[in-house]
């Protein structure tokens, strides 16, 4: 029996559709999901890098003073604005008395009246000493018994008794008093030092309580910059380092700052390290409180050591590496990274040699998996 052969139709078919299935396999493979990932390329270098920390910070005040009632109240009225300087000792605003005024003019009279009653006692204790002192007089000549001599000098000393008393009531009046008008005075809100309204936080009628502020004031003295810097490099950040400062208003001016001190408290969330960058007192123009600024740092030359670009430090399950760019292959070989400098170079401490190549930028995420083609540059990344 005679195998059949393929229709004259089926052969065309199939010729026609073989191009367009290798066609479609090669640009799946070259272009499409399964297509090798482009990747630039660079080299672990042998060099110096003179090191530097960037890190980003606001303008905060060194000393803040926010001012308040004491005891809870009204605000009655404020004498400042926002933006306006003051002198220490001004007043910036007061408080509603409420009933102090009239426990003031309560305790005045009950000064009175204690001090009136003082002077009762004094011209008893005045009489009674007259008293005890002719009764002993005409005791000594019997004049008089024993027992009214010793009736005299009892009542001498009851009216010393009532004396001291009074004095202690008048004492008491008096104390009362001075706090009630430690009490009205503290209405008054006083500026403590020379320095700038920064904030109204109530408004005359407002009720607060006590130790609310008010009014808050900053010492234009006192700016500094609040930095965070990456803890991954900020190997060599220490108090007395030269700062360069960039307001975000005034990005073309750089301001010359100090590194003040490291806080010893860091961010766990951000892992980032704080540090305090005095602000140039001298500056004509004050920046706002929380302005965004760029501060700079650089350090001292450094001896040559394996140097790779910052770009091709990756973050890979939790540990920080480089790609090694294998043929075709990637693998990912763990570091430990040192300082960087401003020009996008890292020291790497530990984990490469010298002369091995590295991928520093990719057109998308790589992983072990990936399928690579080195090429000069990537269309959109700068390098």
């Amino acid at each position: 029996m005679k195998r059949p052969h393929p229709g004259r139709r089926s052969l065309t078919l199939l010729a026609a559709l073989l191009p367009l299935l290798v066609l479609f396999v090669y640009v799946v493979l070259r272009s499409g999901p399964l297509a090798p990932i482009a990747v630039v390329a660079g080299t672990v270098e042998m060099r110096s890098i003179s090191p530097a920390l960037f890190g980003i910070g606001n303008v905060e005040a060194r000393h803040v003073y926010r001012i308040g009632p004491t005891t809870a109240g009204r605000v009655k009225q404020l004498h400042v604005q926002v933006g306006d300087r003051v002198r220490a000792g001004q007043v910036l605003g007061e408080m509603e008395p409420v009933d102090l005024d009239d426990r003031l003019r309560v305790q005045e009279a009950m000064i009175q009246h204690a001090d009136a009653a003082l002077r009762e006692a004094g011209a008893r204790q005045t009489y009674a000493r007259a008293q005890a002192t002719r009764y002993r007089s005409l005791l000594e000549i019997h004049a008089v018994s024993e027992e009214a001599a010793a009736a005299r000098e009892q009542e001498q000393q009851i009216a010393d008794a009532g004396v001291a008393a009074a004095r202690q009531e008048l004492a008491r009046a008096r104390a009362d008093n001075q706090a009630v008008l430690a009490q009205r005075e503290n209405l008054r809100l006083l500026a403590p030092v020379d320095a700038l309204v920064a904030a109204r936080d109530a408004e005359p009628g407002t009720t607060v309580v006590a130790g609310q502020a008010v009014i808050e004031l900053i010492d234009p003295q006192s700016l500094w910059i609040n930095a965070r810097f990456d803890q991954v490099g900020a190997a060599g950040l220490a108090a007395g380092l030269p700062a360069e400062i960039r307001l975000r208003s005034r990005r073309d001016e750089a301001l010359a700052g100090t590194v003040i001190r490291i806080e010893p408290l860091a961010d766990a969330v951000t892992e980032e390290t704080l540090a305090k960058v005095s602000f140039p007192a001298q500056s004509t123009q004050l920046p706002p409180i929380g302005e965004l600024a760029e501060v700079s740092l650089s350090l001292p030359a450094l001896p040559p050591s394996l140097v790779v670009p910052t770009a091709a430090l990756r973050r890979v399950d939790g540990q920080i590496g480089v790609w090694l760019v294998e043929g075709k292959r990637l693998v990912f070989r763990a570091v430990r990274p040192g300082l960087r400098d401003l020009d996008g170079h890292a020291q790497v401490l530990e984990g490469l040699a010298a002369g091995q190549r590295i991928l520093v930028f990719s057109e998308q995420a790589v992983s072990s998996h990936s399928r690579i083609h080195v090429v000069e540059r990537i269309a959109g990344v700068a390098r």
